[in-house]
């Protein structure tokens, strides 16, 4: 659970990265950066631990965890060109670096066991998890708690041991010593907007300002920029990608060659086309945005390309659609996770669903309450999703599970504008949501089971472990 204001662009909609997961590369990435902090910028040998009883010790290969830490530890950014070559440049760099599978007791199935020697023979034993997202924590430095999320500038000081560790930040929107939002909750929001009329884009625009200690205009054109890029992602994926070292090939260019076979409906057969091309490009390691999630890239920005392009709707309604996407996003951190290892795919790809619902319902004209009332319907359809990578790598059933989401979030959108009852307010559905997600078995939640346990995932496996 979130324990401080969550962020759009920290814990929503972000990072900018390449690779399969962000949990797992962009999450490690951070984490390695901070300890290249701790360590003085000079780390000599590292020691990353996972713990059998996680999801790490099973996913951290095929999931990035390795690449990323890599990334982060060298300083590389996730979004260079040469992430994927992380193992030739580690062993450029100098660094020793191993990753093991050993017993400590993890409070958090993303938890990392790093041990540090630097340059100058000094050694720290850091433990850190990845909370979902690309979110993260160190929480103990050498057996003393700490909690270092990468938002601010700050000191760690032991004075008893004389240790000063300094700590510069990691993520897009710094958190500052007195922030205070207007709400973190739907029925906040609406305790807020009452006799006020705004759209959720526009409380969207305030929520994150007062968040970031900026203005609104600047939440917006960070906004704009994450629209671009997510627009980039996605002529890259119609264009056609070529990566030897994944599950599927390229598949979207297949809906406008066989339109003549298929439904005849233009929306859902463009959104089909635009989330493929974006998951295929996340899968080819081109950049792209994830939203809430690498696992859930497609959904969001899918739906909402496409029913722009469809509808021949301006650019800023993609705008005004991402930003209350990303509140509804604010809703769920505060309250659930974006981490499958915790909540399963729910709150993942069907996470990304509601916000998707929220972004079509605002496009259409909806009011914040119907744009909230969407995302709880499509949420209520998505309880239960289990995370169940093939072959440990994030693309079946993730490719399935994002058009799955696109086209729940289109249906709801429509089922609310027309007058249809949620029953269940937006809060208590997400409440509900991570009540289930914690009581889904460790391997419904992106570890070994359900479609990866097959024998066909096992031997896609095999396959793809041997092109490493």
């Amino acid at each position: 659970m979130a324990e401080q204001a969550p962020s759009i662009f920290n814990d929503v909609i972000g990072p900018v990265m390449r690779g399969p997961s962000s949990s797992h590369v962009a999450g490690g990435a951070r984490i390695a950066e901070l300890v290249r902090q701790a360590a003085g910028g000079d780390p000599r040998k590292v020691t990353v631990t996972f713990d059998p009883n996680g999801s790490l010790a099973e996913s951290h290969d095929g999931h990035g965890t390795d690449m990323g830490f890599a990334c982060g530890i060298m300083g590389l950014p996730i979004t260079d060109p040469r992430v994927d070559r992380w193992q030739e440049l580690i062993a450029e760099s100098g660094i020793e670096l191993e990753y093991l599978i050993g017993s400590y007791g993890a409070v958090h199935p993303n938890q990392y066991r790093i041990d540090v020697v630097t340059g100058s023979g000094s050694r720290l034993l850091i433990d850190a998890i990845s909370t979902g997202g690309g979110m993260v924590e160190l929480i103990s430095i050498n057996g003393r708690n700490v909690c270092v999320r990468g938002d601010r500038e700050e000191t760690v000081e032991f004075p008893e041991t004389g240790e000063r560790y300094h700590f510069r930040p990691v993520l897009p929107t710094l958190t500052g010593e007195e922030t205070v939002v207007p709400f973190t909750t739907a029925e906040g929001m609406a305790q807020y907007n009452r006799g006020r009329g705004l759209a959720l884009w526009e409380l969207a625009l305030e929520y994150e300002s007062a968040r970031g200690g900026t203005d609104t205009g600047a939440v917006w054109r960070t906004m704009e920029e994450i629209c671009k890029v997510m627009e980039g992602s996605l002529r890259a994926g119609l264009a056609g990608t070529h990566y030897e070292k994944r599950v599927l090939p390229a598949q979207s260019h297949l809906i406008d060659e066989n339109r003549s076979r298929l439904v005849p409906d233009d929306l859902t057969n463009t959104m089909i086309k635009y989330v493929s091309a974006i998951m295929e490009n996340k899968s080819a390691m081109g950049v792209f945005t994830a939203a809430p999630t690498a696992g859930s890239a497609g959904c969001l920005p899918g739906t909402v390309l496409a029913l722009r392009d469809v509808l021949g709707l301006p650019d800023d309604a993609a705008v005004k659609g991402l930003l209350a996407a990303g509140l509804i996003g604010v809703f769920f951190a505060e309250q659930a996770t974006f981490a499958a290892e915790v909540g399963g795919c729910q709150v993942e790809c069907g996470a990304g669903s509601g916000m998707a619902a929220a972004a079509v319902c605002q496009m259409m004209g909806g009011t914040a309450q119907e744009c909230c009332d969407a995302a709880s319907f499509a949420l209520q359809a998505v309880t239960g999703l289990a995370c169940d990578p093939v072959a440990n790598r994030v693309e079946v059933p993730c490719l399935n599970k994002n058009i799955l989401g696109a086209m729940n979030a289109v249906s709801s959108a429509n089922a609310i504008l027309a007058g249809y009852d949620k029953v269940i307010p937006l809060d208590e559905t997400i409440q509900a949501l991570y009540d289930i997600g914690t009581r889904l078995p460790l391997e419904l939640r992106c570890t070994y089971g359900g479609l990866g346990k097959t024998a066909t995932s096992d031997r896609i496996r095999k396959k793809l472990d041997d092109l490493e």
